[in-house]
C-alpha cells in the first residue's frame, strides 16, 4: 500500500489547526482510502494555543505526527526542513489557514500516479487583495526574466513532492534554501495545475514588508546575476558619463574663461546623485555577500525541540555537515 504525506506547516494557527486536521483526514479517509497516509504539522515556535491542540489531535490520531522547532527558524526553513522529515512515498504540502483548498488533493495524486514526480498547484485567480497580487505578479515577472533559471509564476510551494525529489533536497545541505528556486532549477518531470487561491479561515497573515523583501532578496541573490552585472554596468557608464561632462566643462572654461562660471550648485547635485547610486550599489552587493556568508557558515535548518508519534528509530533526514 502507498503512503501519502501531508506537510502542514503553521505558525499561530490556533483558530485552524484543529479544522485542518480534521478536513485533511476526511478527505484522505474519504476520496482516498486505499493509501497509507500521515499527516505531519511542523510549528515555527508557535505563541498561541497551537501547540497544545497539536499534541492533543497527535493524541486522538498516531497517524498525525508533529515537529516542535525550538525557534522560529522563518518562513522558509522550517516548510523545507518539514518536507525532509516525511515518510511517505510522496508528500503534499498544505498551508494551515485553508488558502490551499483541500478538495484538490484527489486531483493532485491522480497527477503523481500517472508518473509526475512533481506537482506545482499554480494561482492563476486569488481572494486575496488586490494590490498585493499585482505586486506579486510584477515580483514573479522580473525575477523570471532575469533569473538564470526558469522561474514558477504564482508557485507557493502548495503541491506534491515525490520521495526521489525529496531525497534531493534533503541532500542539498544548503541552509538557506529558497524552495519555489529549487523546484525550478532540479525539478524533473512537472505538471502544474491552476487554481483559485481562497480566503484565509481564519487569523490573519504573517506576512509583512519585511518578510516578503526577506524572501524576494532570497530569491534575487540565489537564482540572478542581474545585481552584480547592473553595478558593473552602471559603474562603467556613469564613469564615462563623467570623464565626460568633466572634459566638456574643462573645454567650455578654456574658450570661455571670462563669461563661464559654473558655480557649485552641479558640484552638490552630482555629489548626491553620485552618493545615492553608490549607496544602491552597495546595498545589492551587500545582499549578496550576506547570502554567501549565511551559506559559507552551513548552520542547521532547524533545530527542533520535539516530536510527536514519530518512531524512534526514524532518523532526521536532513543534517548540516
Amino acid at each position: 500500500m502507498k503512503k501519502i504525506s501531508i506537510l502542514v506547516p503553521c505558525y499561530n494557527e490556533e483558530e485552524n489547526v484543529v479544522a485542518m486536521s480534521n478536513a485533511l483526514v476526511d478527505e484522505l479517509t474519504t476520496y482516498l482510502p486505499h493509501y497509507d497516509y500521515e499527516i505531519v504539522f511542523i510549528d515555527n515556535d508557535s505563541q498561541d494555543n497551537t501547540r497544545p491542540l497539536i499534541r492533543e489531535i497527535c493524541r486522538q490520531n498516531a497517524r498525525i505526527k508533529a515537529i516542535f522547532n525550538a525557534k522560529n527558524f522563518g518562513q522558509f526553513n522550517s516548510p523545507y526542513y518539514g518536507l525532509c522529515q516525511t515518510t511517505g512515498d510522496c508528500t503534499v504540502m498544505y498551508c494551515c489557514d485553508f488558502q490551499d483548498p483541500i478538495e484538490m488533493l484527489p486531483q493532485i495524486v491522480k497527477e503523481w500516479e500517472k508518473g509526475a514526480k512533481l506537482v506545482t498547484c499554480i494561482k492563476t485567480q486569488s481572494e486575496e487583495n488586490k494590490i498585493m497580487r499585482f505586486f506579486r505578479t510584477i515580483y514573479y515577472k522580473l525575477i523570471k526574466k532575469m533569473s538564470t533559471v526558469d522561474q514558477i509564476e504564482h508557485f507557493t510551494g502548495f503541491g506534491l513532492y515525490d520521495k526521489s525529489f525529496t531525497k534531493v533536497m534533503s541532500e542539498l545541505k544548503d541552509p538557506t534554501p529558497f524552495l519555489r528556486g529549487v523546484v525550478a532549477e532540479l525539478g524533473y518531470k512537472r505538471v502544474s495545475i491552476p487554481y483559485t487561491q481562497q480566503k484565509r479561515r481564519a487569523g490573519k497573515s504573517h506576512n509583512n514588508f519585511f518578510t516578503l523583501f526577506d524572501g524576494a532578496m532570497l530569491s534575487f541573490t540565489s537564482y540572478t546575476k542581474v545585481g552584480l552585472h547592473l553595478v558593473t554596468f552602471a559603474g562603467m557608464v556613469l564613469s564615462c558619463l563623467s570623464f565626460l561632462a568633466g572634459l566638456g566643462y574643462l573645454i567650455y572654461k578654456i574658450l570661455y574663461w571670462d563669461r563661464f562660471t559654473t558655480g557649485i550648485a552641479p558640484v552638490i547635485i552630482g555629489m548626491f546623485f553620485f552618493n545615492a547610486i553608490q549607496l544602491l550599489f552597495i546595498g545589492f552587493v551587500g545582499e549578496y555577500v550576506m547570502s554567501i556568508n549565511t551559506r559559507v557558515m552551513n548552520r542547521p535548518l532547524v533545530i527542533e525541540e520535539e516530536r510527536l508519534n514519530f518512531e524512534k528509530e526514524e532518523d532526521v533526514a536532513y543534517e548540516s555537515k
